[in-house]
């Protein structure tokens, strides 16, 4: 999709190097059964703020998971908020826009619920949406 300088990253110190697009997490703790209690969530709040209002030249944010289209809800305040489904886009404020995936995780892409074409559609829209 252009995002990256290599295919593949293997470890932190593999040279890989992200053009274009950043990552970020609205929680930095991996919770039991990966459902995060609100306290969890909140305790990271301040900081997931933090970066979203550092990103000042972004057209996108690509959620992945309900978790992250949640939070990015809650930040930007979108009310009444649209159902969560793959590919969903919604308007942000100064004409940004919140594009959602579901979650990469091994839940769902072993299950088939998410697969590789799906991401990379969900992917290209990202970029189309960038450029323009």
């Amino acid at each position: 999709m252009g995002y990256a300088n290599q295919a593949t990253a293997i470890s932190r110190e593999d040279g890989l190097e992200l053009t274009g697009a950043y990552i970020t997490a609205p929680l930095r703790c991996a919770p039991p059964q990966n459902k995060p209690t609100a306290q969890e969530l909140g305790n990271c709040r301040d900081f997931f703020h933090e970066e979203l209002e550092s990103l000042k030249n972004i057209k996108v944010i690509l959620a992945l998971g309900g978790i992250g289209y949640a939070a990015i809800a809650k930040e930007f305040g979108i009310r009444p908020k649209p159902k969560f489904t793959h590919g969903l886009e919604v308007p942000l404020p100064d004409k940004k826009v919140l594009l959602c995936s579901y979650h990469v995780s091994q839940q769902n892409t072993f299950t088939g619920r998410l697969t590789e074409e799906m991401f990379d559609n969900v992917l290209r829209r990202a970029r189309e949406l960038g450029e323009k």
